[in-house]
């Protein structure tokens, strides 16, 4: 067959697809996105810090509409959200770069580890999957063991939930990483991330996510007083 036949044998189900779909951020029928939810996703970067002062670039805050799209992407399969938000990301990904006068060539795009039981229930990496739709190319640097539900905790909680649960693949060679994760909330995964890395002579000059918690990012600009423009 054809690609033109094939194509057209699709078109009904891509067309009951989209029928079928309601809008991740409102709930419109007949959308997966509509457009003034589309709009609410554009990113809006800002600069934050984790506890052990990691420069961290955030594409979005997490609540209202970009919450309820990254909780679709994460929980309910939703994977062709991955691209208007890989797009937000990417907007933080360059800030990062910028600041560090670096280039995408410069550096190794380094995704926060899945656990393997959110993977049996997604099928797929959602930061990886945020990299790559944001134009990267993913390096699985760090390897994720067990760990207890990251959930209701507290921030010295949260840092305790998290020591010793990952692993470096292989031991750095002077390049730079930078590393990518989909939400922060407190920094405590993303300093361990870090460490871990940084222990395997790799150099971690910043973080990028794809949206922050609104309280994190209100303490975070309070006390630096910055915010991207």
């Amino acid at each position: 067959m054809r690609p033109t036949s094939r194509l057209r044998a699709l078109l009904p189900e891509l067309l009951a697809f989209v029928l079928a779909a309601t809008c991740a951020g409102c709930g419109s029928p007949a959308t997966v996105l509509c457009d003034p939810c589309r709009r609410c996703v554009r990113p809006v970067p800002i600069e934050l810090r984790t506890p052990e002062g990691l420069p961290v670039h955030a594409a979005l805050s997490f609540e209202s509409v970009a919450a309820r799209c990254i909780r679709r992407l994460k929980d309910g399969g939703e994977t062709v959200l991955a691209r208007p938000l890989g797009r937000a990301l990417a907007t933080a990904v360059d800030a990062a770069l910028l600041q560090s006068a670096c280039s995408m060539r410069d550096v190794l795009i380094v995704p926060v580890p899945t656990s393997r039981t959110a993977f049996r229930r997604r099928g797929y990496r959602v930061p990886e999957l945020l990299i790559r739709r944001a134009g990267g190319l993913p390096h699985r640097a760090l390897v994720q063991r067990a760990r207890g539900d990251q959930r209701g905790l507290d921030a010295a909680r949260r840092a305790s939930n998290v020591r010793g649960t990952m692993r470096a693949r292989w031991s750095g060679d002077g390049r730079r990483v930078v590393l990518v994760d989909d939400v922060m909330t407190t920094g405590a995964t993303l300093d361990e991330a870090a460490a871990v890395l940084q222990r395997a002579n790799h150099i971690v000059i910043a973080a990028v996510v794809l949206a922050a918690t609104p309280r994190h990012s209100e303490r975070m600009m309070n006390a630096s007083g910055t915010r991207s423009k």
